[in-house]
Formats: structure tokens, sequence, C-alpha cells
């Protein structure tokens, strides 16, 4: 499912999100949401980071694909609440403009098994990694 599906069922879904009833940052591994229909997910911070909502997620154009590659070790430093409908996610590769509403977080991960897998999918097709380059 590509960025632009994945953004499509969550607007379709988005009105019909059950409530959240739990957010838990476990700094610096994941983060865990539950709501109040009984569901609970606990998202990597390696997922939360490609799947970022933001517009400038530091992603590179292969082949007219949005890719971002490199994550699988980055950490969430820190969660600052906005509003009443979701959390700023403060990654420690400086990344923090995303907004992650209850909605998104919901529809992530409701879909969590094959976002990630079409995402791994994605990199071994451009022949990228989801390991950090190595430093020369």
């Amino acid at each position: 499912m590509s960025g632009v599906q994945a953004m499509r069922r969550w607007l379709s879904t988005a009105s019909s999100t059950p409530r959240l009833t739990k957010f838990s940052l476990q700094a610096p591994k994941s983060v865990e949401v539950a709501f109040v229909n009984g569901e609970v997910f606990n998202l990597s911070a390696e997922f939360l980071r490609i799947y970022s909502p933001a517009a400038d997620s530091k992603i590179r154009s292969v082949g007219g694909e949005k890719v971002i590659f490199g994550r699988r070790h980055v950490g969430i430093m820190s969660a600052e609440p906005v509003g009443n409908y979701g959390v700023r996610l403060i990654f420690d590769d400086l990344h923090k403009t995303g907004i992650y509403t209850w909605d998104y977080f919901y529809s992530i991960g409701s879909n969590k098994f094959s976002l990630m897998r079409n995402y791994i999918r994605t990199l071994k097709k451009h022949g990228l990694s989801r390991d950090p380059p190595r430093r020369k």
C-alpha cells in the first residue's frame, strides 16, 4: 500500500475511529496506544518514523517513490501533546515536525503488518536497507 493509499484509507476511517483510552511512550523504542474498542497497538520507533505524517520526513525519491531508509535504530526522545487530538514525537535523528493524531495512530496500527511488509519490499526493490548507512 503506497503512502497515498494509506492516507486515503485513513481519511475514510477517521470518522469511525474509536476513542483513545491510553497513550504510553516507552522511550526510546516504542509507543503503545489503546482504544475504547479494546484494540492495543505497540508501534516501534522505526515504524513511526518511516510513517511520519510530516511533509519533511527526510524522504529520498527513488524511481518516483518516496522512501525513508536507514531508520532501524532510531529512537523516540519525547512526546509533546498537541491539543487534545494528538502528539508530536521527537526522534533522536532530530525529526520533530510530524503531528500524530489519535486517528492516525489507529489507522497505522490497524495496518501495521501490511504497511511494514510493503515498506520492506520497497526497500529491497531499490537496494536500500533499514540499517543506517555506514560512515566512511
